[in-house]
């Protein structure tokens, strides 16, 4: 099942936090209580993790939001995508499918545009959340390869610090499936900063994009759980390989 923005967030928490930090212990009880904490306030949650009231406050600054009320409104708001009606199509065939729906809709002139801004820029950074990151993985070791560094981060509190330290020097490609990857609470009051930077995203669907995002790589997909993250991770390959090609 493919989640909305907060859960994503959370399971990155996990993802990016030793099992003893205090991080991780509360992003794996809210994961664990989301409903119950949806009722909680900030007390009800640190008695719960066994945690002070300002572990818990930095904790919601540091995965995007200001303050535990903010936490709480997306954890009210936050639902999941509906993947009852699986595909009759084997697993093999479905992915399949999904490259070349992706394939048949990418429009080759953003990709080119794309690499031309990686030839212009000074640093340039790859971002994404979960499986999502996968894709941005594999970027980052194929421009390497082709003797383009890259830098990415797996932790979202680092790529966080990144963008909120950016330049006119910098480019910045961001990931995402569902192209929700700015929909945390935290890019809203500081779009003055991301104005400063180039950025770029590649996601399925048509989720409407903050004004800060330049430019966009689109790409038609089902938005389901078996499509994800090969789409992506299609199109960072084909980004490289128009790069290696020169065309």
């Amino acid at each position: 099942m493919i989640y909305e923005k907060l859960p994503v967030v959370l399971f990155s928490a996990l993802a990016t936090y030793r099992e003893d930090e205090t991080n991780h212990v509360i992003a794996t009880y809210i994961l664990n209580h989301i409903d119950e904490v949806r009722d909680f306030g900030i007390k009800d949650l640190a008695q719960s993790c066994h945690v002070g009231t300002g572990s818990i406050s930095r904790f919601c600054r540091e995965i995007g939001f200001n303050n535990f009320a903010e936490l709480k409104k997306s954890l009210h708001e936050s639902t999941s995508y509906d993947d009852s009606h699986f595909s009759p199509l084997s697993l093999s065939d479905h992915i399949n499918q999904a490259i070349n729906m992706a394939a048949a809709s990418i429009d080759k002139k953003q990709i080119n545009k794309l690499i031309q801004d990686i030839l212009t820029y000074e640093h340039i950074y790859a971002f994404g959340l979960l499986k999502a990151q996968n894709a941005a993985n594999d970027f980052v070791v194929d421009m390497h390869m082709l003797g383009v560094e890259v830098r990415t981060s797996v932790s979202y509190a680092s790529q966080i610090d990144t963008m909120m330290n950016v330049s006119e020097k910098d480019l910045i490609i961001v990931f995402s499936y569902t192209g929700t990857y700015f929909d945390a609470h935290i890019w809203r009051k500081e779009r003055k900063i991301l104005e400063k930077a180039k950025i770029w995203m590649i996601m399925g669907g048509q989720h409407e994009q903050p004004a800060f995002v330049d430019e966009v790589i689109r790409f038609d997909s089902s938005l389901d759980q078996r499509s994800h993250p090969y789409q992506l991770e299609y199109i960072a390959n084909l980004i490289t390989e128009t790069y290696a090609k020169g065309e």
